[in-house]
């Protein structure tokens, strides 16, 4: 095997991925500072309109990042303060964190222990007369059982929101042969472009994705500052706003999105024939109804040794992490709200998951190397 020097591998390696598409960003870029069109120029309304026809949705609503777009999806809805939100306990905290900002209500629900998806079961068992929202998270790059959570909201009365920042491009497909796109299936879908997510910018990013008209009017008007003519505001809203060279960054990447796809799913492939029958690991399971497009890579180790795992890579040069070490439920922010709420599965997954390196650039021998160490941890 040839030598791998450990500074070669990273746990996302945006410098490799921007020399390989150099030229076409910076030309991009270049086009922006020249016509000094710094805030919603045409490159934003360009990439609006690109990623329309990308994900097959009438309206994309760009934004500041991806924890604006989930406040203000729900601020365009017609919520009031104390009503519930159904949603997943094993998540990052900005999903709950624009619940509470808003004066609403989270109710953290369990998740499938393969796919780390919320576990619809449970989200049946949440439903109380306050709940106004179901709000899945599509975790590590694959898509929740949408077709099982619209029947549930339907059913309840209940608006959806997507939480779409680590599966953007992932394909779901019901029981009648139907294909959309994360983020287009409920009222409103949400997603961010920070550099590490698959389509990713050189700052912060985030956009809404709707097929209804009237959710992207007020979406649009509350991310401008609840103004729709200037200087004239008829709502309280927020200043969230994509700037025109990031877009025009990722008017470049989104023709590469495909691509980047295959790509990592071309590393998960060989992670998964490499390590799938070590004993003490589970590999990434795959959802039946949904495409993968592993914006992570994640393991459960099995028998209690991760954070030894993390630490055998780490001193051989491979980094390695945890996403996520602590449950929302049990995080202190919300720990004396949640009385003393159990949820076994997130807190199991807590101690197990351990996410690879997982990026557009790695190459075989990087993966074997990888690979052969964990292989030596658990050999010796």
């Amino acid at each position: 095997m040839p030598e791998i020097s450990v500074k070669d591998i990273k746990m996302v390696d945006l410098a490799s991925q921007y020399q390989r598409l150099k030229s076409e960003i910076d030309g991009a870029m270049q086009k922006v500072i020249e016509e000094t069109t710094f805030i919603s120029g045409p490159a934003v309304k360009q990439f609006s309109t690109n990623l329309e026809r990308y994900l097959n949705v009438n309206h994309v609503i760009p934004c500041a990042n991806g924890t604006d777009a989930l406040q203000i999806a729900l601020m365009a809805l017609p919520l009031t303060a104390g009503d519930e939100i159904i949603t997943s306990a094993f998540t990052f905290i900005a999903t709950a964190e624009v619940i509470a900002l808003l004066g609403l209500k989270p109710v953290f629900v369990d998740v499938d222990p393969n796919t780390f998806n919320i576990d619809v079961e449970c989200v049946k068992k949440a439903i109380t007369q306050k709940t106004k929202v179901i709000l899945p998270v599509h975790i590590f790059g694959q898509c929740s059982d949408m077709e099982a959570i619209m029947e549930i909201a339907n059913e309840n009365k209940l608006f959806v929101v997507e939480d779409t920042a680590q599966a953007i491009g992932a394909k779901y497909t019901f029981k009648n042969g139907d294909q959309k796109t994360a983020g287009t299936i409920g009222d409103i879908g949400t997603t961010s472009f920070f550099p590490s997510k698959n389509l990713g910018c050189f700052g912060d990013g985030g956009a809404l994705m709707t097929n209804n008209i009237e959710l992207a009017s007020k979406s649009k008007e509350i991310s401008n500052h609840g103004s729709k003519v200037r200087y004239y505001h008829d709502v309280v809203g927020i200043n969230s706003r994509l700037d025109s060279l990031q877009a025009a960054i990722l008017n470049e990447k989104l023709k590469h999105l495909d691509d980047f796809s295959s790509r990592r799913n071309t590393a998960a492939s060989y992670y998964d024939k490499e390590l799938g029958s070590v004993k003490e690991l589970q590999i990434p399971s795959r959802a039946k109804n949904s495409t993968h497009v592993f914006h992570q890579y994640t393991l459960k180790v099995l028998n209690g040794k991760r954070d030894e795992l993390k630490k055998h890579l780490e001193e051989k040069g491979i980094p390695a992490m945890v996403y996520y070490p602590v449950p929302l439920h049990q995080q202190n922010v919300f720990k004396s709200t949640m009385l003393a709420q159990k949820l076994p599965v997130s807190e199991l997954l807590a101690s197990q998951v351990l996410s690879l390196p997982m990026h557009t650039e790695l190459t075989n021998d990087q993966l074997a190397y990888i690979c052969s160490q964990i292989k030596d941890f658990f050999n010796k």
